[in-house]
């Protein structure tokens, strides 16, 4: 336990507990976007996890989706969704996390994802193990991609249904199942755990796979990262167990 990972749990902890505390109030809306919803509760999480982290790293630097702080310049930023799945929780559909990784100059060095509901903490530091709730997981075991349980979502922009609905169709044949769930965090948490078996999407921002993607490389799990030609912090992903091909193009 190292106290970047420490102040990562505290602040993970501290923003779900947030959240499970408004889940199925009446929210404030800041904005409803043609296919998303801005909510006042993303922008109060995400200042809680920045008041943890900063007090104990106040040269570390924040990047979020609901904003930047602290110190630019630093080669230490902190990659936070306050509330990945907040269609799911603006709903109540119980099904959503808070997910938070650490980049040191360019490589991911830990993640931490916490579902306040199912009271479930995955955590992970670059080189060591994966841990739910504190215990040793590993990615599954399943050998065939007909045996396998796989999760895609894509958003509702043109070119994402023209681009993600071809992957679907293709995985959907294939796989034993294939689920949209509406949370990448929680898609990638349940790959590291055995409970899903990958986890494709074709343009999906940092911000909502960084701490998967240490938690699955740790877990035994393989990552496959392109990035958006369109955006820095837009990336293709595929994550799975690695027992089997996955053959899908999703950055075509």
């Amino acid at each position: 336990m190292t106290p970047e990972l420490a102040t990562a749990i505290v602040a993970a902890r501290k923003a779900g507990l947030l959240l499970k505390e408004n889940f199925g109030s009446n929210l404030q809306v800041d904005k409803f976007e043609a296919h998303d919803i801005k909510l006042d509760l993303d922008v109060r999480a995400q200042r809680l996890i920045e008041e943890v982290i900063l007090s104990s790293f106040p040269g570390h630097a924040i990047y979020g989706e609901e904003g930047v702080a602290g110190n630019p310049e630093s080669p230490h930023q902190w990659i936070l969704d306050p509330i990945d799945g907040t269609v799911n929780f603006f709903y109540n559909i119980p099904h959503f996390c808070v997910s938070i990784a650490l980049r040191e100059g360019e490589h991911l060095s830990l993640g931490v994802i916490y579902d306040p509901i199912r009271d479930e903490l995955w955590t992970a530091r670059r080189g060591g193990p994966a841990f739910l709730n504190f215990k040793p997981i590993r990615v599954s075991a399943r050998a065939s991609i007909g045996e396998a349980i796989l999760a895609t979502g894509f958003s509702k922009t043109e070119d994402a249904i023209n681009r993600g609905m071809p992957i679907f169709d293709r995985l959907v044949r294939k796989a034993r199942k294939c689920r949209m769930m509406g949370s990448a965090a929680l898609d990638m948490a349940n790959v590291a755990a055995g409970r899903l078996d990958g986890y494709i999407e074709h343009k999906i921002s940092l911000w909502d796979i960084a701490a998967g993607i240490v938690i699955i490389e740790s877990a035994g799990g393989r990552i496959q990262l392109q990035a958006n030609p369109d955006s820095s912090e837009k990336f293709s992903i595929v994550a799975w167990n690695g027992h089997f091909p996955l053959d899908v193009e999703v950055g075509q």
